[in-house]
């Protein structure tokens, strides 16, 4: 077999399309690479960047074989135009290097047998990333995804997603492409308060009672989801945010999903302080085939049936129906007998997490939701929201103790 390493040890801006390649050729990198804007440039091999290399993408970059970053991989501060673009045509692409490698966007497409990358590196991606066919496996090389402020994804499903760590930085609701053995399946925070603050996860497909004992839990878990978990840590910064996990009838055990009179399904969490499984309460969406609320910690999570009360713990009454028309009838979000807690705050997100509205002291009257998004910190402030379901937290003092009390809403 003959093998042909190209050297590329001189600065050079590529302003016009470039192929790199030999007969299972290798290019590698040890100045500065710059790829202009509108220029496309691919390796056939595989491609080492050293760590005296240094690769600024604001072009096309199509990688086709191995990489490996040693040095720098980045963008122009402000230029959105970088595509590094991971088609694999030799089989299995591994993703490694001693340092991170920045990019804009980036699409995983290589039809290989799964997992299609393994990744032992870190990476970081700042627009789209494009989950089109391939696994990406950190988990069993050691590998971390990164999406910082603004970056997304896309077309992640079961043949496409990250196996392994995923960490979302920035105050932006996000959900997270992780899966394990073949399956998606997402996880999903609200966005922090802070723009630096960031959550790490994973999705592990294997049972957590070897590690965190089913027998310890609270007297209100009945039983405990023994086929899944997920770990979700608060990796930086100390906000507090609103978790969605997603239930699939292929690995979420049946009895869990099944209706049950005075057991629900909620999200349950490893409390490594008291050494036992935590009730964190959920509401459950059917048609998302979810269950969400407002965790108090962070770590090792998964479902659970718990039994819950006829007698409601609340005097409250909430309408969950709101058509905003101005015929007079359910025009706003109607919560009776909140006006009694003055001292309380009601938040309402979309179905991606996004917080549509936010008000302090919510009295039915002069601060109250009328299917506008308004409010500190909300998105498309003074928009009428679309129709849809929205979920709701509504938090109050009553005398010392503060409660809460979560559930969907409707606008229609």
């Amino acid at each position: 077999m003959h093998y042909k390493t190209t050297y590329m040890g001189l600065t050079a801006v590529l302003a016009v399309s470039l192929s790199l390649q030999g007969t299972w050729g290798q290019t590698v990198n040890t100045g500065t690479m710059t790829i202009a804007p509108g220029t496309e440039v691919s390796t056939l091999g595989h491609f080492d960047n050293t760590e005296n290399g240094d690769v600024m993408n604001d072009g096309i970059f199509y990688i086709y074989g191995n990489w490996n970053n040693d040095g720098l991989v980045s963008f122009t501060p402000g230029q959105d135009t970088g595509n590094t673009l991971f088609q694999g045509i030799y089989g299995k692409q591994r993703i490694s290097g001693n340092m991170p490698s920045d990019f804009y966007n980036i699409l995983f497409d290589n039809p290989a047998s799964q997992p299609a990358f393994e990744l032992s590196g870190d990476i970081s991606i700042s627009g789209l990333a494009g989950f089109k066919d391939g696994i990406v496996d950190g988990d069993a090389f050691g590998g971390l995804v990164t999406f910082q402020q603004g970056a997304t994804h896309d077309r992640v499903a079961d043949q496409s997603f990250v196996d392994g760590q995923v960490r979302k930085i920035g105050n932006e609701a996000f959900v997270y492409p992780i899966g394990d053995e073949k399956m998606y399946r997402r996880a999903a925070t609200t966005g922090p308060a802070n723009p630096d603050d960031h959550f790490t996860s994973q999705y592990i497909l294997e049972n957590s009672d070897t590690r965190y004992p089913h027998l310890e839990k609270e007297v209100v878990i009945d039983r405990i989801d023994d086929a899944e978990y997920w770990e979700i840590n608060r990796t930086n910064g100390n906000s507090s945010v609103v978790l969605t996990l997603s239930w699939d009838n292929r690995t979420t055990p049946a009895g869990l999903l099944a209706e049950e009179t005075g057991r629900d399904l909620h999200i349950v969490r490893w409390d490594e302080i008291s050494g036992q499984w935590v009730d964190e309460g959920g509401v459950a969406n059917v048609e998302e085939k979810t269950v969400t609320t407002a965790v108090s910690g962070y770590g090792i999570f998964t479902f659970a049936k718990v039994l819950v009360e006829d007698t409601p713990e609340h005097d409250l009454i909430v309408y969950n129906g709101v058509s905003p028309n101005g015929d007079g009838r359910n025009d706003f979000f109607f919560i009776k007998g909140l006006e009694r807690y003055p001292d309380n705050t009601v938040e309402i997100y979309n179905r991606w997490g996004v917080k549509v509205y936010e008000g302090r002291g919510y009295d039915n009257s002069a601060i109250r939701f009328d299917g506008y998004s308004h409010g500190r910190a909300t998105v498309n402030s003074n928009k009428m929201l679309p129709t849809g379901t929205y979920f709701y937290i509504i938090k109050y003092k009553e005398g010392n103790a503060t409660r809460d009390l979560s559930g969907y809403l409707y606008i229609n």
